[in-house]
């Protein structure tokens, strides 16, 4: 429903270039919104305007207009100035208003109508035929960007993002709550995939330098038809879960590239228990203090070069080694081997599952 900052908007702007007063009441005669200079008519005149079959009325220097949505009558708009002036800057805000009415019951029926598909709500037929009314195509390249924001509800992401996505490209945008906002992209038919994650990194970037907010983003797959956006959601979702366990440090995910996380994250945590205590004789997580931690990151990113991990770390190569024979002698791996290397990166992984189910 169209707010009554939106309407005051219109009329201040409208009043600044005519210099005709309006005030907005609904039709029970209480305000809505008015220009300074302009005292609103009495609720019973507004009333007995509403219930007649009369488009407009004047009062003395004042014209009484009906503002409609459809065949109902909506706002009671008021001018008031000289006389066939103030009749006709009413008649513009009057369309001016009646347009804007229009534009936010779209958008609202929009954000229902694409909150109710992501979730499984609508039937096939009922998708083809509120997509039809709505103006919304059925076949095209699509995938569902989820950003996932600070928790405050006073952070500007929202109008951030709506200047940079808008619906007449094809993107809608809607809120799942007030952490998470979902961007429904409409991508090119050629060569779609690197659109769409540059789409989410300029998101993610304008969101951190311009508005100071902290935010991720994950990707669904992309999808073509309209029916199968609810499918991109449910994978945007996991790809932030998934994240958020496993890739921490990355701030744009993408469904395609999770990997080994994501075949974790589909386990029983029965069988990531089994599988800890097979390799430690212990079902509880690994534990590892922070500075071995960094150095088994380290030595992976280095292909399990020792040399070149040293160097990276500012270590001399003897402290490096003798690093790694403790994690030997604690773990019974060792990761300069490459089997062994890869039984510890699953170990962890299986462990931060472990860990954010215990949580």
């Amino acid at each position: 429903m169209i707010s009554s900052q939106v309407i005051r908007e219109c009329i201040e702007k409208l009043h600044a270039i005519t210099r005709i007063e309006f005030s907005v009441q609904d039709t029970a005669g209480a305000a809505v919104a008015a220009t300074p200079g302009m005292e609103p008519p009495d609720r019973e005149v507004v009333q007995g305007f509403a219930g007649s079959p009369a488009d407009s009325q004047i009062m003395g220097s004042r014209y009484l207009l009906k503002v409609m949505e459809g065949e109902t009558i909506r706002f009671i708009l008021t001018a008031m100035g000289g006389q066939e002036h103030a009749f006709m800057i009413g008649k513009v805000a009057v369309s001016e208003l009646e347009q804007l009415i229009a534009a936010y019951q779209e958008r609202y029926d929009r954000n229902g109508f694409f909150q109710d598909l992501l979730l499984d709500n609508l039937l096939p037929v009922d998708i083809h035929n509120r997509a039809k009314k709505l103006h919304i195509g059925t076949s095209a390249a699509r995938a569902i960007i989820l950003f996932e924001l600070p928790s405050q509800k006073d952070l500007p992401a929202a109008e951030f993002l709506s200047h940079l996505f808008s619906s007449r490209t094809g993107d809608y945008l809607t809120a799942i709550d007030e952490n998470r906002m979902i961007l429904i992209k409409s991508l090119p038919e050629q060569d779609p995939v690197p659109e769409r994650k540059k789409a989410a990194e300029t998101a993610v970037d304008m969101l951190n330098m311009e508005a100071m907010i902290r935010t991720r983003a994950a990707c669904g797959s992309i999808v073509h038809e309209l029916k199968d956006l609810s499918r991109s959601y449910k994978e945007a979702v996991m790809a932030m879960e998934v994240g958020r366990i496993f890739y921490p440090e990355q701030r744009i995910l993408t469904y395609e590239e999770l990997g080994l996380g994501r075949l974790i994250y589909q386990l029983p945590p029965t069988l990531c228990r089994m599988f800890i205590a097979e390799i430690f004789g212990s079902a509880e997580p690994l534990t590892l203090d922070q500075e071995l931690l960094t150095t088994i990151h380290v030595f992976f990113e280095n292909n399990l070069n020792v040399s070149e991990t040293a160097r990276k770390l500012y270590l001399h190569r003897n402290t490096l080694v003798y690093r790694l024979e403790k994690l030997q002698k604690s773990t019974g791996l060792d990761i300069r081997k490459f089997e062994d290397a890869m039984t510890l990166q699953i170990a962890m992984m299986v462990s931060n599952y472990l860990k954010e189910q215990n949580n």
